[in-house]
């Protein structure tokens, strides 16, 4: 079966990767946390698809190439601009290469940072003792990290040596691993680690990172890396359910073929949820709480072992491929493990940050639609919201309800997955496959009778049209998790707390809490009712919710009751740096209309903080 993804174009890459492919790449560097920088060489091993004089790759300008030899021999090579976030690496080769030939080039450099490689100093890591370093390749950013065809249009396996200093440990998205402890004619200041992963992936998997990280056993297939001061928590939080999570995706998904699945607790400056590098998940500490309330982000990133990391988007403009699909393999893990109300619950409260988006960026948006439109130049991360993540989710929804329902549309993501492992896809090939196993859905009959290609009019809306999805899945079965926490929001917009609620939430999921807030907050926050606008300012003080300062700032504009004033801005003197300085701001803009004696009285509460 041809694909379309084999011929379809990716803006963000300069490489020449139609032309000549990167099948293997091994990392040989040295990390040095004084100079900040890794130092040593990459070889690409490349078969060629069609006759080629010349191999172009993607680089940074914070990456300093040094020399490209292929076969002993020096090439010449150049560095130009290419985007603001990369730069073009043209490699000359001293003769054409013939289609369907192999050769390795070697190519010398010295990575120093840039936004594929975070250097940590020790008070940036949970043990402030010693400094720490992790790249983070998704979603153009490991050009900063290693010369490299940087496109997920084709996929390459990966093995490296990586030196580090004495008394740190270095962990990669690899399978195998092994440690080599003290390297030779380097004075014993250095330790060796070498990583392999025979499974292909695309560029921006490959992912490292060095520091103080200890690691602890979670289950047969499982350990949990992380700063010493962290282990004991990070093994009590996940151990016992990560299992779980993998034996339930390849019950509805197929065999999890990486082997090993870890988890490597990142410091707290770490900026994202989570990253599915394969058999090492990067996550946030914020999923330590320690009651395992929050362990099930993790299904998130288990079920990219299937849609993302082994069947893959072919460009960014098809993120959805990836995202939509773990949506929604998140969401068929929870309800094996935890039951369709608790699936319909999670399911409802993504949903909802998807009409937040929407309404706040309007239903005409560009970003907004399945299928973006990512111009030249244009950073893909920069395209980045709900859209993919929900959106696809409800497009998968769809394709299931149209199949005939979950049993069905659950052999077909088997199928799915298993045609086209390894691979990387667009929209069509997905579409057209899913066509095929299911012919009976191909013709869809319109309003006023006539008969249409689904493909061509159906599916062409939901990935052209912006704004919100045409469809969203039956979500009923999960009212008895929702209905209490609606009701609760309804009596907190009602009374404003000024009576405590005769409800017990102490057994509440994560998601019944996020649910009354998504009820609430929007009517609780804009309300004129002073006295719930009393206790809601509080609350998002205390929780130094800055993105709700504004309302704050508002409801101190709007009256100078001192029944109201004071305890805000007492609330804000308690509160962080910015609540401190955000309360000498608004009180510099609202004194004038101040009562003379709350002047006063807020004067002295200022100073007392």
């Amino acid at each position: 079966m041809s694909l379309v993804s084999d011929t379809v174009d990716d803006v963000a890459t300069a490489s020449n990767f139609r032309e000549v492919q990167v099948c293997h790449y091994h990392l040989d560097f040295n990390v040095s946390f004084e100079k900040k920088e890794m130092k040593g060489a990459a070889l690409l091993d490349f078969k060629t698809n069609k006759t080629a004089s010349v191999v172009t790759l993607d680089v940074h300008e914070t990456l300093k190439v040094h020399k490209v030899t292929k076969d002993g021999m020096e090439l010449k090579f150049e560095v130009s601009p290419f985007t603001g976030y990369g730069s073009t690496l043209k490699v000359q080769l001293m003769e054409s290469v013939s289609k369907d030939e192999e050769f390795r080039l070697q190519i010398e450099y010295t990575a120093t940072g840039g936004p594929g490689v975070c250097w940590l100093e020790p008070a940036q890591t949970a043990g402030k003792v010693k400094p720490y370093v992790y790249t983070q390749g998704q979603a153009v950013m490991n050009r900063s990290f290693l010369p490299c065809q940087d496109t997920p249009a084709i996929k390459s396996t990966y093995s490296a040596n990586i030196k580090v200093p004495k008394g740190f440990t270095a962990v990669m998205s690899a399978s195998e691993s092994s440690s080599y402890g003290e390297v030779a004619n380097m004075s014993g200041d250095k330790d060796c680690y070498f990583f392999k992963l025979p499974i292909p992936i695309p560029s921006y998997l490959i992912a490292l990172a060095v520091g103080d990280i200890q690691s602890a056993d979670i289950g047969p297939r499982s350990r949990v890396w992380t700063e010493p001061c962290r282990l004991e928590d990070a093994k009590a939080e996940f151990g016992g359910v990560v299992e779980d999570f993998i034996a339930t995706g390849e019950k509805l998904f197929g065999p999890y073929v990486w082997g090993r699945y870890d988890i490597l607790v990142m410091p707290p400056s770490f900026p994202f949820g989570g990253m599915e590098n394969p058999c090492l998940t990067f996550v946030t500490p914020c999923l330590l709480v320690g009651d395992k309330s929050m362990t099930d982000v993790v299904i998130h990133e288990i079920s990219h072992s299937w849609f993302g990391n082994l069947v893959t988007n072919a460009n960014w403009s098809e993120f959805w491929l990836n995202e939509g699909f773990t949506m929604f393999a998140q969401r068929c893990i929870t309800e094996e493990l935890f039951g369709t109300a608790y699936a319909c619950l999670e399911t409802a409260t993504g949903l909802e940050l998807l009409r937040q988006h929407i309404q706040n960026t309007g239903e005409d948006h560009p970003l907004n639609k399945l299928r973006v439109v990512i111009e030249p130049g244009v950073d893909p991360d920069d395209t980045y919201n709900e859209t993919p993540y929900e959106k696809g989710f409800s497009f998968v929804s769809y394709l299931q309800e149209l199949a005939g329902g979950k049993e069905v549309f659950g052999k077909f993501l088997k199928s799915y997955v298993d045609k086209f492992k390894y691979k990387s896809l667009v929209a069509e090939d997905t579409l057209r496959y899913y066509l095929e196993y299911f012919p009976g859905v191909r013709q869809q009959t319109l309003a006023g009778g006539e008969v249409v290609d689904r493909e061509k009019h159906d599916f062409h809306d939901w990935l052209y049209k912006p704004g919100t999805p045409p469809y969203c899945p039956d979500l009923s079965a999960g009212r008895e998790l929702t209905e209490p926490a609606e009701s609760l929001a309804q009596f907190w917009i009602e009374k404003g707390g000024s009576e405590p609620p005769n409800v017990d939430i102490s057994n509440w999921k994560t998601f019944q809490v996020l649910h009354f807030l998504d009820k609430g907050y929007p009517q609780i926050s804009n309300t004129h009712n002073a006295e719930i606008r009393l206790r809601w300012s509080k609350l998002t003080i205390k929780n130094d919710y800055q993105e709700d300062f504004p309302n704050v700032e508002e409801f101190l504009k709007s009256q100078g009751k001192q029944k109201y004033t004071l305890p805000i801005y007492r609330a804000l003197i308690k509160g962080s740096k910015e609540a401190k300085k955000f309360a000498n701001e608004v009180f510099s803009k609202t004194c004038d209309q101040l009562h003379v004696n709350v002047q006063v009285y807020v004067q002295e509460i200022i100073r007392a903080g």
